[in-house]
């Protein structure tokens, strides 16, 4: 044990800042969880609250709570199923482009939204939405239609939603895709020509599968996201016309708790994500490894 901390002592230390801020902004603050059984007021320690045990528990029985259970999976299903196939489609694309230049070109267009905030993209799509002097209604209107509410409709905030998430995060996603492309032996396409095989027969039976285990990896991470559809994207672009379809689990948090001043309850709602995120991530390991025998751990 001794010999082998030695061999690899700088590796080790190397290492150690990160999984001393790991220790520092993970784990230590792991013990506010017991916030979610106790009476947590303002002004009071979160040691010298009373327990109350299940008693912030109780957003079960709220039928708000389930609403917004309801939004949030079905905004982050339907960010998955978009969102998880077109980085993968993309890094396909690029990779069987010819010209050089133009594959930096499109990669550099595609991953700069990346480095975007969220609240700039928030603010772009209103300029571009807005109902009096947004482009699309502009054009909209060029061509006869009448104009569309986008920013306050229930029925478009989604579809809005999935989009500029798209758009943003594409690109980056994309690098890693292209990344596990180029580790591919290109002796294996020169034998696939060999023996008459086309384009989509060589992405079926060699891209694809050398890119398999990127795949998986970034399908175990990508799971925890069916909990956790990202506040930082939804809150800019919420109001109260469309808050019925707007409103899911993080934002519910902060209202709550924030605003409200309902800790306990707000960090028992947390709780109850976390557990559920881990049990997906778990889940989903335990399926990849023994689909394809790739896996976190």
């Amino acid at each position: 044990m001794i010999s082998t901390l030695y061999k690899y002592r700088w590796q080790y230390m190397m290492i150690l800042p990160a999984v001393v801020l790991l220790f520092l902004f993970n784990y230590i603050p792991m013990a506010g969880i017991q916030i979610a059984f106790r009476d947590f007021k303002i002004g009071s320690s979160i040691w010298g609250s009373s327990w109350v045990g299940l008693d912030n528990f109780s957003f079960f029985t709220e039928p708000q709570f389930w609403k917004v259970v309801q939004n949030t999976l079905y905004i982050s299903v339907l960010k998955f199923v978009f969102g998880f196939p077109m980085p993968i489609l993309l890094a396909l694309m690029i990779n069987e482009a010819k010209n050089s230049t133009f594959k930096r070109f499109v990669q550099s267009v595609s991953y700069l939204p990346h480095f975007f905030s969220w609240i700039v993209v928030a603010y772009i799509l209103q300029s571009f939405l807005t109902l009096d002097g947004g482009l699309a209604n502009d054009l909209i209107g060029r061509l006869g239609g009448d104009p569309i509410f986008f920013l306050g409709s229930t029925e478009w905030f989604r579809p809005m939603i999935v989009s500029s998430g798209l758009w943003k995060e594409v690109g980056w996603n994309t690098i890693l895709y292209l990344a596990a492309i180029t580790t591919i032996d290109p002796q294996l396409y020169e034998a696939a020509k060999v023996e008459g095989a086309g384009k989509l027969a060589q992405i079926r039976h060699i891209t694809l599968p050398g890119m398999l285990p990127t795949i998986s990896i970034v399908l175990i991470l990508s799971i925890p996201s069916l909990i956790n559809v990202g506040m930082d994207q939804i809150y800019p672009m919420m109001n109260s016309a469309n808050q019925d379809v707007a409103d899911v689990l993080d934002t519910y948090v902060l209202r709550n708790g924030l605003k409200q001043g309902y800790f306990g309850m707000a960090t028992a709602v947390g709780l109850i994500s976390s557990v559920i995120s881990l049990l997906l991530v778990v889940a989903t390991n335990s399926a990849s490894k023994k689909l394809n025998g790739e896996g976190l751990w």
